[in-house]
């Protein structure tokens, strides 16, 4: 009880306050300009929140992260054009509706799903934290080395269709965070006698280039556009209440956006499409689904707003990120000596209870926000995108250069800016060399620290929680190849078909 009392004079003093109200209501407005998304945001914020709290840095990453997704849905719905990239399926239901003059209608569903999903998804946070408690301590060197080793493992599977891709670049992400001086030995690698390679390369000046840079110079290549968008009239909170009537569609998807929230690599997008098909399944009119449904609606909104605060488990237990956005706040607890693990939940409950309390009022600001503001909102989508492109790349460069008033770290964001751009006309994933610089450097530091209790790969397996890693790690590989074999075999099948029918 005193740890509750602890955690709620945290999180009711000013500066979280405040940090929570910019952070939820600046997400909302993040989300809802299509092109930007809270990647990008939390990209240019990162520098910023250097110099705050350790808890008011998280509680304004964590307002943008957990409401972007709430803005989203806004242009998704009435212009047929996703927020944020996690909210494209909402499209498939939400535009429809709003053809057949039911916009109101699609918005408060959307808004009571992301709320029901998101508050499933922090209470059952809550209700974890005594078991996290008890299971973290049990995590040695090792056991957080093959957790580490996991996450990579399927943030490359969940690419499915480019895993090779995807591995190739985890291990481009590995490989960078390797650049410098190595910390125990003292010894340079990859440096080729540059200076400014001596102390590596940043995380955030990676994160600034792949992500805020990337999406600038893309918006300012690209065709201007300022999307135009109808208000829509009628009492939002009573559409919202309709929630209730798909209540069960709303907890099934945020029950997929937990267990995928836990599980490091896969987030928002598997989560609604298991939600999104578990729905269809059961519906009464399934060929609704993709023509304006209600019910795909919520399992779409209610899935992808319960993943943030899931993703939460095992970057507080373990200090392992899940996705992009979680890596990035990683790098404020490290800034301000907050090591995520297990000594977290030993000796920082109330900072931890805190975060959970953050997580709880930040929905319900924004839903009191989006109840009162979507007409508002709906004129912010209309801001040209050259010019958004513009404002973002300053303000990345901005962030950049405070970070160590580096004209060097400008030149290697703009360098890892074209790299980025590169990837996304390519249509391949920027997110595993994020996740590889972070669970590379874990990897390695663990691994050492483990090497010295350990005289045979057998000593890897020897605690139930290493065997289990282990175990679960072939299991998921062994999986994975079969089913990469199957659909090598399929194809070629499929291309000997024409031959066939010829002969």
């Amino acid at each position: 009880m005193e740890t509750i009392i602890q955690a709620v004079e945290l999180m009711f003093s000013w500066p979280v306050l405040v940090a929570l109200l910019i952070g939820s209501i600046g997400g909302v407005v993040i989300g809802a300009i299509p092109g930007v998304g809270p990647a990008v945001a939390i990209a240019i914020l990162l520098p910023a929140t250097f110099s705050m709290e350790p808890l008011v840095g998280l509680t304004l990453l964590l307002g943008i992260y957990g409401s972007s997704m709430y803005g989203g849905s806004l242009p998704a719905i009435l212009i047929n054009t996703p927020g944020t990239a996690v909210n494209a399926l909402t499209t498939y239901d939400g535009y429809p509706m709003t053809r057949r003059g039911e916009a109101l209608r699609a918005l408060g569903l959307a808004y009571g799903a992301s709320f029901f999903g998101a508050v499933l998804s922090i209470l059952i946070l809550i209700l974890l934290s005594p078991v996290l408690a008890k299971v973290a301590p049990m995590f040695g060197s090792r056991e957080i080395f093959l957790a580490a080793l996991l996450g990579i493992i399927l943030v490359i599977i969940a690419h499915k269709g480019q895993m090779a891709a995807a591995g190739m670049l985890a291990g481009l992400g590995i490989l960078l965070q390797s650049v410098g001086m190595e910390p125990v030995n003292y010894t340079m690698r990859y440096t080729f006698g540059l200076d400014w390679l001596t102390s590596g390369l940043d995380l955030i000046v990676v994160v600034l280039g792949l992500f805020a840079l990337s999406q600038a110079f893309q918006l300012i290549v690209e065709p201007d556009s300022a999307p135009d968008a109808q208000p829509v009239s009628g009492s939002m909170f009573r559409a919202m209440c309709e929630i209730w009537k798909y209540r069960r569609t709303a907890a099934t998807g945020g029950g997929f956006g937990v267990l995928m929230g836990i599980i490091p690599g896969v987030g928002e997008f598997t989560a609604q499409f298991l939600s999104y098909t578990a729905a269809r399944k059961r519906s009464k009119t399934p060929e609704m689904f993709g023509r304006g449904s209600p019910e795909g609606l919520v399992a779409s909104e209610s899935a992808n707003n319960a993943v943030p605060a899931a993703a939460m488990i095992p970057l507080l237990a373990l200090g392992i990120p899940g996705e992009a956005l979680t890596a990035m706040m990683l790098s404020v607890f490290y800034v301000h000596n907050v090591v995520p693990g297990p000594g977290l939940f030993q000796n920082q409950m109330d900072f931890v209870y805190a975060l959970y309390l953050s997580l709880l009022l930040l929905n319900v600001i924004v839903i009191l926000w989006m109840v009162v503001s979507s007409n508002l909102l709906i004129r912010i989508i209309r801001i040209p995108t050259r010019f958004l492109g513009m404002a973002i790349l300053v303000l990345s460069f901005v962030g950049v250069y405070s970070l160590r008033n580096s004209a060097m770290d400008c030149m290697i964001a703009a360098g890892f800016g074209v790299f980025g751009l590169i990837l996304k006309r390519l249509n391949l994933p920027t997110v595993p060399i994020i996740l590889g610089m972070v669970l590379g450097g874990i990897m390695e530091v663990k691994l050492r620290a483990s090497m010295g209790r350990i005289d045979s790969l057998l000593d890897f397996v020897n605690r139930p929680i290493a065997a289990l890693l282990v175990l679960t790690i072939i299991v998921i590989v062994g999986q994975s190849l079969r089913t990469s074999i199957r659909d090598l075999h399929a194809r070629h099948e499929e291309s000997n078909k024409p031959h066939q029918n010829k002969a």
